[in-house]
């Protein structure tokens, strides 16, 4: 008997499931982008206390990394264990802009330099383009909002007027907003756990 043969038994004897096709991390990352539109309604960076692994804020509030974080955990990939034990390998490769002297498992993760620097050492660092068409479902984009504060989104895979929107947090909750190109940017990644 061949797979399709198998295939339309399974799907037509009563009372056994069929079989689905497999979600890919890809879809659930995304998918996971996207609800949290309306369930984080706030932004909320002050510094808190967090279990470990798996820690979050509430999430009703967050930053714009908890955007990602969040999206990557329903793919298996806990960033916060993820970047706190990158950090303990290779300190020296993060930034210094906070003084600390050693890694910080609650709020490491949640500061959008750290994630640039575990996407460029673990991912794909990708140019920066004025194309929209370089920029695939799934990409993480980082940019410099004006007054120096950093910024991070996630592409969506949606359009608007031929541009990707960006699933983000960038004051009013989590949000899908055609913002790609709305500040200059600082990084384009493409991160894809294992």
């Amino acid at each position: 008997m061949n797979y399709k043969h198998l295939a339309l038994l399974i799907y037509f004897l009563p009372g056994l499931a069929i079989a689905k096709e497999p979600v890919s991390k890809l879809s659930l990352i995304l998918e996971a982008a996207r609800n949290q539109v309306g369930v984080t309604v706030a932004y909320d960076p002050a510094y808190r206390q967090l279990s470990y692994p798996n820690g979050d804020v509430p999430m009703d509030r967050g930053v714009c990394t908890d955007v990602i974080i969040r999206a990557y955990r329903a793919a298996g990939a806990d960033l916060q264990a993820l970047v706190h034990e990158d950090m303990k390998r290779a300190f020296s490769a993060y930034p210094r802009i906070w003084g600390l002297s050693r890694p910080d498992p609650n709020i490491d993760h949640r500061r959008v330099q750290n994630l640039a620097v575990y996407f460029s050492r673990h991912g794909q660092v990708l140019a920066i383009s004025e194309e929209a068409a370089d920029y695939k479902a799934g990409d993480i984009v980082a940019w410099k909002l004006p007054g120096g504060q950093p910024h991070i989104g996630l592409v969506s895979g949606r359009l608007e007027a031929g541009r990707p929107l960006i699933v983000h947090n960038i004051g009013f909750g989590a949000k899908e907003e055609d913002v790609l190109f709305a500040f200059p940017q600082t990084g384009h990644f493409r991160y894809m756990p294992e």
